[in-house]
C-alpha cells in the first residue's frame, strides 16, 4: 500500500464522526482524532466524544489522552500522530485523520515550527495581567499584535493565547510569521482532504439539537464530577464550550436555561471560527453531508489514493 492519508475536516456538527467511520469500515481504516477537547479524560458529553459503540466499530485513537488539568501542546500532538500513523501503515491499514482543530491536522500534515522554549517569567507575568484587568484582557493584546493567531483562537483559550504573545515578546514576531516560514511541505504523505459541510441553517439546527441531546444525556453532571475532582473554571479545559457556560450556570451567575443559550450561541461561533480557518486552505474538497453517498466516495477515494 502507497503511504496515503485520509483527512476528514468540517465545522462541529457538520457528522464528520458518522461520515469517518463509514469510510473506515469501506477501506480498512482506523480514526485519529483531530479534536483538542476529546484529548481530555472525563470530558465525554461536551467533547461529542465518539461512543463506546462507535468506538467498538472502528479503532480510535487520541481520545482520553491525558487528565485536563495536564497541559498538551500541539507539537505533541504531531509527535503522537506521527507514530500512531506509522503503526496503522505497517498493518496494512489507512490512517484517517478525522476532527475540527485546524491546527492540530496543519502540525501534521504541513509541518510545525515549535518555537523557543517556555519562559515562565514571562507566562506568570501574562497571567497576573489576566486576572488584574479581567477575562479577555490577553486576547485584545493578541489581536493587536498577531490578528491572524487571534483570528483562528478561540477567546477562552488562555493556553494558546498566552504561549502566542509569550512568543511575540521572546522573537519580536508573531507566532503566525513563523508557522508560514516554517511550513513543511514535503510531508511524505499521500494526503487526500475531504471537508464535510451543509446550509450554514440546517448546520446552526444541528448545532441547537445536538446541545439539547447533550443536556439530556447528563452534560450538568458531567461538569458536576469534574468539580469533585478538583477540575475548576481556572483550567484552560474546563473554558471549553460547554464547560464554561455550564460552570456559570453551577457558581448561580446565571439559571440553567441561559447556560444552555450560551452554549449554543458559542459553538455556532466556533463553528463559524473553524469555517473561516479550513476555508482558507484550497487543498479541502468539500462535500455536502446530505448530497454524499458514502459508498461511492470510498470508490472514489480507493482510486485517488491507490489503496
Amino acid at each position: 500500500m502507497i503511504r496515503s492519508l485520509l483527512v476528514i475536516v468540517g465545522p462541529t456538527a457538520a457528522g464528520k464522526t458518522r461520515i469517518a467511520i463509514k469510510l473506515a469500515e469501506e477501506l480498512n481504516g482506523e480514526i485519529i482524532s483531530a479534536d483538542s477537547r476529546q484529548i481530555y479524560k472525563g470530558m465525554d458529553i461536551g467533547t461529542a466524544k465518539p461512543t463506546i459503540e462507535e468506538q467498538a466499530r472502528v479503532r480510535h485513537y487520541m481520545l482520553d489522552v491525558v487528565n485536563p488539568d495536564e497541559h498538551f501542546s500541539v507539537g505533541e500532538y504531531k509527535r503522537r500522530v506521527e507514530a500512531v500513523i506509522d503503526d496503522i501503515w505497517n498493518r496494512k491499514k489507512l490512517p484517517i485523520i478525522a476532527g475540527g482543530t485546524g491546527l492540530y491536522i496543519k502540525a501534521v500534515i504541513d509541518g510545525l515550527w515549535e518555537g523557543p522554549q517556555a519562559d515562565e517569567k514571562i507566562r506568570k507575568g501574562l497571567e497576573e495581567e489576566e486576572k488584574e484587568k479581567g477575562r479577555g484582557y490577553l486576547y485584545s493584546k493578541l489581536k493587536e499584535a498577531d490578528p491572524e493567531t487571534a483570528e483562528r483562537t478561540s477567546p477562552n483559550d488562555l493556553v494558546r493565547i498566552i504561549r502566542a504573545l509569550e512568543v511575540y515578546h521572546i522573537e519580536g514576531r508573531p507566532i503566525s510569521h513563523f508557522h508560514k516560514a516554517h511550513a513543511f511541505e514535503e510531508r511524505n504523505y499521500n494526503t487526500l482532504i475531504i471537508g464535510l459541510t451543509m446550509d450554514r441553517k440546517r448546520l446552526y439546527k444541528k448545532i441547537e439539537e445536538r446541545v439539547d441531546e447533550m443536556m439530556r444525556s447528563g452534560l450538568v453532571d458531567e461538569v458536576i464530577s469534574l468539580l469533585k475532582k478538583g477540575y475548576d473554571e481556572h483550567i484552560s479545559s474546563m473554558t471549553a464550550v460547554g464547560y464554561k457556560q455550564i460552570l456559570g450556570y453551577l457558581k448561580g451567575r446565571y439559571d440553567l436555561s441561559e447556560a444552555v443559550r450560551l452554549i449554543k450561541r458559542d459553538t455556532k461561533r466556533y463553528a463559524k471560527r473553524q469555517y473561516t480557518w479550513f476555508n482558507k486552505d484550497k487543498r479541502i474538497e468539500w462535500h455536502n453531508v446530505d448530497d454524499i453517498n458514502t459508498g461511492a466516495l470510498a470508490s472514489d477515494i480507493k482510486k485517488r489514493l491507490k489503496l
